[in-house]
């Protein structure tokens, strides 16, 4: 079992930086890959950004390639999310999550049924 708590969001003008972090429990954090994803008003949550266990591979979305950069700590139980150049369209409620099963392709780390574990969510809106 997994537990995770996410932080960091807020209100930030556009082209501004939050930094969002998740805290997982349980010690077998290190092997999962972990997801971030974002749900705006009315619409689907959709894939942000993954980072596989060993952080030697991460994924994004072309929405936010080149602006966030997402990285893991194993030894504090943590991944982050640097969000740079914001825009009103990132905002969102913006979820972690964890994947416990390995799989060799990225696409299947963009997809929501792959996770096993999600936080409750934190808001970041970015205003014009």
């Amino acid at each position: 079992q997994v537990q995770l708590v996410e932080s960091g969001g807020g209100l930030v003008q556009a082209g501004g930086s939050l930094r969002l972090s998740c805290a997982a429990s349980g010690r077998t954090f290190s092997t999962y890959a972990m997801g971030w994803f974002r749900q705006a008003p009315g619409k689907e949550r959709e894939f942000v950004a993954a980072i596989r266990w060993n952080a030697g591979n991460t994924y994004y979305a072309d929405s936010v390639k080149g602006r966030f950069t997402i990285s893991r700590d194993n030894a504090k139980n943590t991944v982050y999310l640097q969000m740079n150049s914001l825009k009103p369209e990132d905002t969102a409620v913006y979820y972690c999550a964890a994947a416990a099963r390995y799989y060799s392709g990225s696409y299947y780390y963009t997809l929501f049924g792959t996770y096993d574990y999600w936080g409750q969510g934190t808001q970041v809106t970015v205003s014009s």
